[in-house]
């Protein structure tokens, strides 16, 4: 059995990127397509593939501007030549899912979300572009949108990130999906001896707009509470401007020390609406709670009184609440790691497993190893 790769592009170790790792671990011989590769901030795991790109690799910049060749991506994808494969599993969250497969093959596509910037986030990255795009993007995406859809029909089975991005899918493209929750590689963090004199909370991820950090600072500048803040963006310099002296920015930092802050911390706040959100579940599986937006995955992932608060409003009052009546003492750190083991890479191994036994593909030969290492990364990068 041949097995195809598709993922949308390889610059970086985040979180989709991650799970592409996992079905590289599952599929030691199968070949890897995307749109461009940087091999050089790959895991070796995925370097030890052939990696083939699309035409898109080939025009000017590429590596650097990629998402400026966004027209062209569903082209680009129809042109790679996946004829000689009998499995084809797409990684979509940029545009993967659209290649074009042999009769007789399968294709599963396990989709971390719909494109955000063409459904639902539309109008938010057209309120926030330059004029430029601002022009030319609504064409642009009424015509991805069209093939987003027509695309959609060419796989065989969609499995959702978590039940917030099946309804997403439900709502965009009409498909049902299964439900998979993406690997962690849990054990790397439980690992980790926290510093029991720590007394800080936590906000980590990337500093964009929609992340909601800005609700954070807020908070913390109310409370006077330490706050540090881990990770990078495009949002940090105004954040740090009206930040008050309780509040550290550490910018992005080594994965060591990224563990000892997830263990060491009171507890994270979370204020975004993600689609399924790894880093809650790292911090949980480091044994320390999560205060949350009850909204989007964090559904799936805190559960009140066992590992963490759900805030119900995406406000500064509501956090502030929240945080308040917060009590470590509330939480053990041996169920906060045992619940986070429901969310390990065993665990999607054995669920991706069984959907394909499902469809009468048995796995031979299984992955190099059920665990795996945890990817070395700098946080802020999704």
């Amino acid at each position: 059995m041949r097995v195809a790769l598709v993922h949308y592009w390889l610059n970086g170790m985040r979180g989709g990127e991650r799970v592409l790792e996992t079905f590289a671990e599952m599929f030691p011989d199968a070949d890897i397509f995307t749109h461009v590769v940087d091999r050089s901030k790959l895991s070796e795991t995925l370097n030890r593939h052939t990696i083939h790109t699309s035409f898109i690799s080939r025009l000017p910049f590429a590596n650097r501007h990629y998402q400026k060749y966004l027209p062209f991506m569903p082209r680009a994808l129809e042109e790679l030549d996946l004829s000689e494969y009998d499995l084809v599993i797409s990684s979509e969250s940029g545009p993967a899912k659209g290649v074009i497969t042999k009769p007789g093959s399968f294709h599963l596509c396990y989709c971390h979300s719909p494109m955000r910037y063409i459904w639902d986030q539309y109008h938010h990255y057209h309120a926030s572009a330059g004029w430029p795009a601002k022009i030319l993007f609504p064409g642009i995406a009424h015509r991805l949108r069209t093939w987003d859809v027509a695309s959609a029909a060419r796989v065989d089975r969609f499995v959702a990130n978590s039940n917030f991005v099946a309804k997403r899918i439900e709502k965009f493209y009409r498909r049902e999906s299964d439900v998979i929750f993406p690997p962690v590689a849990v054990d790397e963090f439980s690992a980790v001896t926290p510093d029991e004199g720590a007394d800080y909370f936590l906000a980590a991820g990337e500093l964009v707009g929609y992340k909601r950090f800005d609700l954070v600072v807020d908070a913390f500048n109310e409370l006077g509470l330490k706050l540090i803040i881990v990770g990078d963006g495009e949002e940090r310099a105004a954040l740090e401007k009206k930040a008050r002296d309780n509040i550290t920015f550490l910018g992005r930092v080594p994965f060591a020390e990224l563990k000892r802050h997830f263990a060491s911390c009171k507890a994270l706040i979370f204020p975004g609406e993600e689609d399924f959100g790894m880093i809650p579940v790292e911090v949980m599986a480091a044994g320390k709670p999560v205060i949350a937006y009850g909204r989007g995955g964090a559904l799936d992932t805190v559960v009140p009184g066992v590992s963490g608060i759900l805030v119900n409003e995406q406000s500064v009052a509501a956090f502030v609440s929240a945080i308040e009546r917060f009590d470590p003492k509330d939480f053990s750190r041996e169920q906060l790691i045992e619940h986070a083991q429901t969310f390990s890479k065993a665990v999607f191994k054995s669920k991706i497993r069984t959907l394909l036994s499902e469809q009468g593909i048995e796995l031979n030969r299984l992955e190099v190893h059920e665990g795996g290492p945890a990817t070395p990364r700098l946080s802020g990068t999704g």
